[in-house]
């Protein structure tokens, strides 16, 4: 068997297998929901605190890291953008929604697992190092251009840039990853050791992270209906998973 159907599979596997423990009615939907939030407030937190708490950077800047994979991101929202408004004939605030769709990458119930198992620690660190920007970058991009869209629109009043920027700083302040990164940074730069019991606890709820993060997203497929858009949908869906990797992947290789 190939390494990509060895390393690939599994993960596509607990995924059916939660939609197939709701589907059939062995467990309630709702559970999906409480193991979703388990994993999002607790599990994945404990496990990016260990990460960065116990991580070796080796001195190096994460700079090109950031680079190569935000300039996907933007081409990528950007070709989302267009689609929406000029192929299918929407609105500004569909566009931003289409690009947000499009370029955010499901870096911690789809990403951690797969960086995980195909390649190991390492991979987690250089993936912690982006996701401890990928969410404050793609929070302010999305609100600041679907407020710009809404006035455009003449959807509501526009909101001072002071008050929408303050809004997204308590979100993030609240936000367990950013806690869970913030946290482990201290540990890090303290040089506080992970130890004893206290070290088995936080492996056991790291090991937790990846196969309920896969289980919950199946559970949670069910109450997902594309009605009518699934043209906009399947465009979006393509962008994400052809253009945004292999626009990252060119980046990458010319930096």
């Amino acid at each position: 068997m190939s390494d990509v159907a060895l390393n690939v599979l599994p993960i596509f596997a607990l995924i059916l297998i939660g939609w197939l423990l709701v589907r059939t009615g062995y467990l309630r939907e709702e559970l999906g929901e409480g193991l979703g939030e388990f994993v999002f407030r607790v599990a994945v937190p404990v496990l990016l605190f260990r990460t960065i708490a116990e991580a070796d950077f080796s001195g190096e800047s994460p700079l090109r890291i950031w680079l190569a994979y935000f300039a996907g991101v933007a081409f990528t929202w950007t070709v989302a953008h267009l689609a929406a408004t000029l192929g299918f004939g929407r609105d500004r605030r569909i566009g931003v929604l289409a690009g947000v769709s499009s370029a955010f990458a499901n870096t911690i119930f789809i990403g951690l697992p797969l960086v995980s198992r195909i390649v190991g620690n390492e991979g987690v660190v250089a993936l912690s190092v982006l996701i401890s920007v990928h969410l404050p970058v793609m929070m302010i991009a999305g609100t600041v251009l679907m407020e710009r869209a809404e006035r455009k629109e003449h959807a509501r009043e526009p909101q001072r840039f002071s008050a929408l920027l303050l809004g997204i700083g308590r979100s993030l302040v609240r936000n367990p990853l950013v806690i869970g990164l913030v946290a482990g940074a201290l540990f890090h730069t303290g040089g506080v050791p992970l130890s004893g019991p206290v070290k088995v606890v936080i492996d056991q709820l790291a090991a937790l992270a990846a196969p309920a993060a896969l289980v919950s997203i199946g559970m949670a497929l069910n109450k997902y209906k594309v009605g009518g858009n699934a043209g906009i949908a399947l465009a979006m869906t393509g962008l994400k998973l052809l253009v945004l990797p292999g626009s990252v992947y060119v980046a990458c290789r010319l930096l």
